[in-house]
């Protein structure tokens, strides 16, 4: 039997620390992909959400995005083959045709779906060739439906659930006087269409007779039979064809492995199973799912197969910002409105790359040019992403195109986007219940500027009280932080919205350098800098520490 496989999913995935607008970035653009294209696109997110977007996504009742943390290629992204035999009863004749017929020399076999032991070529061909018992199929208790099937015959009497569990195999060659001292009680017997012999082996008790050349029964014996509980089964073969068949209906339970199976997860990743699949001499491994479901089974020979996950970047293009893996995944599109970074394609991708205040922006006017009807929970997700990226339109990287935009979806989602935004930073700056590392990380970015690798971490809120907190608690963590992660300088914006302004926090070698020469009068503080007037890392804070940097 063959499984049902999926169709592959195309993930829409946004940065690391996601904020709501790559959040909600990748909902809408996930969900406008699925009604142009029908095809199977999931919105994904690379760590936690933040007490923003949570509440972005209670507001407006949508279900957050799936998480992923790693998209190298893994085991359910290989070929396999979906060949099973669904029940350790199965003839040795049915599986080798399986296998013949598959092109393959394993034959996984399940029970109630879950595996239940390996059978393979080899294993056949030497119970075939070790055919020397001739009591293997009761010791083996082997169906008479798999007598049946393997020899082409009809039950003509007996019953084809019975099982063979005692006796032995006879070939009825000689006088029925000959074979009283052959044949016992629950014998196999094998023979042609002579009436004494058939009547013979009744009477001594045979458990089935095997009647061959497709020989018409008689009708009395059909009745002796029945009696007697002796079943009858007719095969169209001769008498030679038959012994050298019969073997081949044990059931693959007498001679499959069951013990020290090899097998992997779906989940697994190709490179840790990799070396596994190496040093074991095994042709083919079976593949389970999280509930041990057999799914199907893997060679080497699929490791030429594997199909690179598909991703579409949205709101990033910075490799040291991206989901674990990405270089090995294969990317479709980038839909960003930050500066160029550092991802790299193998080949040509859609890439949309506008000078906007938010990546929803850029989505808000795909939807408008493809037609497509904006639901009131895509348009709220959309006009949150806006608001949050561009503090309300108040940062520098707000345009007119996002004010127009915000205006047009707080419509549809039937929402004041003054008091909305508001609920929302407030939401996002309650605080109180996350650790310091929680609250740096909430909206966290790195960047590699030559040899340096920095991080910007952002929190926005209403009002100057709800920043002092925050300052007090985050300030002396960074050290570790910078420790933990290989950073050499981190820097953290407290913005306040109302105020238009930030206060920095950094630390790491050369920070105060940095900060000293990327903003004019900025007092020699080792640790804290007022920045009037910035509020967007985007567009005033990284571009100005670039220069520095790269100067």
């Amino acid at each position: 039997m063959k499984k049902k496989t999926d169709e592959r999913p195309i993930f829409v995935i946004g940065h690391k620390n996601p904020d709501t607008d790559s959040v909600c970035a990748a909902i809408a653009y996930a969900e406008l992909k699925r009604q142009i294209s029908g095809k199977n696109y999931i919105a994904a997110r690379c760590g936690h959400l933040n007490e923003e977007t949570h509440y972005v996504l209670d507001r407006f009742g949508v279900q957050p995005p799936v998480y992923i943390t790693d998209v190298r290629a893994q085991v359910r992204d290989m070929d396999m083959h979906t060949l099973y035999g669904d029940s350790a009863l199965l003839s040795l004749n049915k599986a080798g045709e399986l296998m013949h017929e598959a092109d393959v020399v394993t034959l996984c076999i399940t029970e109630n779906g879950k595996l239940s032991g390996i059978v393979t070529s080899d294993d056949i061909v030497r119970a075939y060739m070790d055919a020397y018992d001739d009591r293997v199929l009761s010791k083996a208790r082997t169906p008479y439906e798999n007598i049946i099937e393997t020899l082409d015959g009809k039950l003509i009497a007996g019953d084809s659930s019975f099982v063979m569990d005692s006796g032995k195999v006879v070939i009825a060659a000689g006088s029925p006087e000959t074979l009283e001292d052959s044949i016992e009680e629950g014998d196999l017997v094998i023979l042609g269409n002579r009436y004494d012999t058939q009547l013979c082996a009744i009477e001594m008790g045979a458990g089935c007779l095997i009647i061959c050349d497709g020989a018409r029964v008689a009708a009395s014996i059909t009745k002796l039979a029945l009696e007697k509980g002796t079943g009858i089964i007719v095969s169209p073969h001769n008498t030679f064809t038959v012994a050298r068949l019969i073997h081949q209906s044990l059931p693959v339970s007498f001679i499959m492995k069951r013990e020290g199976l090899i097998s992997f997860r779906m989940d697994e990743y190709i490179e840790d199973i990799e070396p596994t699949m190496k040093q074991m001499r095994h042709r083919y491994f079976p593949v389970l799912d999280k509930r041990d479901n057999f799914v199907g089974m893997i060679s080497r020979r699929n490791f030429m197969g594997v199909k690179k996950k598909q991703l579409i970047l949205v709101d990033h293009n910075e490799k040291s910002q991206a989901v674990r893996g990405m270089e090995d995944a294969e990317i479709l599109e980038i839909i960003d409105h930050h500066r160029l970074g550092t991802v790299n394609t193998l080949s040509p991708v859609f890439f949309r790359n506008q000078p906007l205040g938010s990546s929803s922006t850029i989505i808000y006017e795909m939807y408008n040019e493809h037609n497509v009807s904006i639901s009131p929970e895509i348009a709220g997700l959309l006009l949150s992403a806006i608001l949050s990226d561009t503090l309300m339109y108040r940062s520098p990287t707000c345009t007119e195109i996002d004010r127009i935009a915000g205006e047009k979806l707080a419509g549809i989602a039937g929402v004041d986007p003054v008091n909305f935004a508001r609920e929302m930073f407030r939401a996002g700056a309650n605080l109180e219940k996350k650790t310091a590392d929680e609250i740096i990380r909430q909206d966290f970015k790195r960047f590699s500027i030559g040899e340096k690798t920095i991080g910007i971490g952002q929190i926005n809120a209403m009002d100057t009280e709800e920043l002092n907190n925050i300052r007090e608690k985050v300030l002396p963590e960074f050290a570790k932080m910078r420790e933990k992660t290989g950073l050499d300088m981190i820097f953290f914006l407290l913005t306040d919205i109302i105020g238009e302004n930030s206060e920095v926090l950094f630390d790491g070698k050369d920070s105060d350098w940095v900060i000293q020469n990327a903003f004019t009068g900025v007092p020699e503080d080792d640790r804290i800098a007022m920045l009037p007037g910035v509020v967007s890392r985007k567009k005033q804070f990284l571009p100005a520490i670039l220069e520095v940097m790269q100067g």
